[in-house]
């Protein structure tokens, strides 16, 4: 039977490898606060987990890369190049590299961001 952990760390940042995580349980809420918490770091890429408290998002920006989000728990809603969409949770998408995009939220709620850098060259 596998021990699932929700939230140990090794050397590095990233979560600890090949063990079962809970991933909505690895990051909590913080009064005020955008918190995030890397899964994995790569040069080719990222995957990071990320808690938005009340009225907290991410203001208007570009990445140069393909980023998919998830909603792992709440609702959000997602504007890519002035076109609104709202996820809930178990819900992504992917926001297209070079496009102006920001993220507004509707409560509390929680995310995976992953970006890939490879493929680009």
């Amino acid at each position: 039977m596998n021990k699932t952990d929700t939230g140990k760390k090794q050397d590095g940042g990233e979560l600890e490898k090949s063990k079962a995580h809970i991933i909505v349980e690895i990051i909590e809420y913080m009064a005020n606060s955008v918190v995030i918490k890397t899964i994995i770091k790569k040069s080719t890429g990222n995957i990071s987990v990320m808690s938005f408290d009340n009225g907290e998002g991410l203001s208007e920006k570009t990445s140069r890369f393909d980023t998919f989000i998830q909603i792992i728990e709440g609702k959000a809603e997602i504007v890519i190049d002035k076109v609104s969409t709202h996820l809930v949770s178990g819900q992504g998408m992917i926001i297209p590299a070079h496009s102006s995009n920001y993220i507004q939220p509707n409560g509390r709620f929680k995310m995976i961001s992953t970006v890939i850098k490879s493929g680009y060259e």
